[in-house]
């Protein structure tokens, strides 16, 4: 095992130890980060297979094929976050609105 994939196997597993610290309640999140970090720890252990798998469908390089593959995982997490949070300003503008309906309803009446 050379020095970087243990530098890279040690970063997953530190990902992964936080996510499964934070995430406890979430059962499929929880077992799909474990997948991926099983994936991720497999491809850093053969990285010859990326290449592999990268030719089949047509794919250069497994590097490449493994940038692809993050740009995509990328932009997932960042349009699921983007509704998050329109769903939590949606849900504050509604907070706000009643309190300001009570609070109105307090002083005229």
């Amino acid at each position: 095992m050379t020095a970087i994939q243990i530098v890279l196997i040690t970063g997953v597993l530190f990902i992964l130890l936080y996510f499964l610290q934070r995430m406890q309640k979430a059962v499929l999140t929880v077992v799909l980060m474990i997948i991926l970090s099983g994936t991720a720890v497999f491809f850093i252990l053969q990285p010859e297979r990326t290449n592999t798998i990268a030719h089949a469908i047509g794919v250069g390089r497994g590097s490449d094929l493994v940038f692809y593959i993050s740009i995509l995982l990328f932009w997932f997490v960042v349009l699921r976050l983007y509704a998050r949070v329109r769903k939590l300003e949606e849900q504050i503008t509604t907070l706000i609105r009643q309190e300001a309906i009570k609070n109105g309803e307090k002083h005229a009446g």
